[in-house]
């Protein structure tokens, strides 16, 4: 596959075999009769990707147990973490409203690449599909939609060459972290779709993780904070 003129990346998305982890029952992190909250493993399809073998996913493990459970949002298959359920259609509707009014605060923990001059700061870059190459999204400052995320530095270790970084996407994009951390020139350690491919693939899993989330009881308005601890 040849690369994209300056970007390292290939210009067609190679097929992916699809292998989710073992089933080793849910990590229920929080659940009542209006919600579930899980913590999705990596390489874990959050819904049915298309196509044959990809019926398992996180929402159809977690209907085993909560047959009335139903998706709020997705996290990709390579991230880890924190994933919002709806016990039912009315739930399901205002979880999903809550997400769209911006009323949930979420936080991502990852390791990047390099070493970050800021202790803190934004990457406020236009996002748009790749379409000659999705899945892949880029930075399209013509056609891009409106696409933020704040970071903070929690460590930098210069032996290896990474920072630990807490990354708050205040808009939603797809691969959102994962391009605004490449476009700054600190690709997350491990992503199979963005970076050097040689360097990438030296890592088990994409190292980004959803670790927090804070949001109203969709139910009762009580706020309601949950916490999963990073795997790496």
């Amino acid at each position: 596959m040849r690369p994209l003129p300056g970007s390292g990346i290939p210009s067609a998305t190679p097929d992916v075999i699809y292998c989710p982890p073992p089933d080793e029952g849910l990590d229920v992190i929080y659940h009542d009769d209006a919600m579930v909250v899980v913590n999705k493993p990596s390489g874990l399809l959050s819904v049915p990707g298309r196509g044959e073998g990809r019926e398992d996913c996180m929402a159809s493990r977690v209907a085993q147990v909560f047959a009335d459970a139903l998706i709020v949002h997705r996290l990709d298959m390579a991230t880890s973490g924190l994933l919002v359920l709806g016990r039912g259609e009315a739930m399901q509707r205002r979880l999903s409203v809550l997400f769209q009014d911006r009323q949930v605060g979420k936080r991502y923990v990852a390791l990047v690449h390099g070493l970050l001059d800021a202790d803190a700061g934004e990457v406020n870059l236009p996002l748009i599909t790749d379409w000659p190459n999705r899945p892949r999204q880029m930075v399209c400052h013509e056609r891009g939609k409106p696409s933020l995320t704040r970071f903070a530095v929690i460590s930098r270790d210069a032996k290896m060459g990474q920072t630990r970084v807490a990354l708050e996407p205040v808009t939603g994009r797809s691969h959102q972290l994962r391009v605004h951390m490449l476009a700054s020139g600190h690709a997350i350690v491990g992503d199979p779709l963005y970076g050097d491919d040689a360097l990438q693939s030296a890592w088990p899993r994409l190292m980004l993780h959803a670790s927090q989330i804070a949001l109203p009881h969709p139910v009762t308005g009580a706020a309601i904070e949950l916490v999963s601890p990073v795997p790496f």
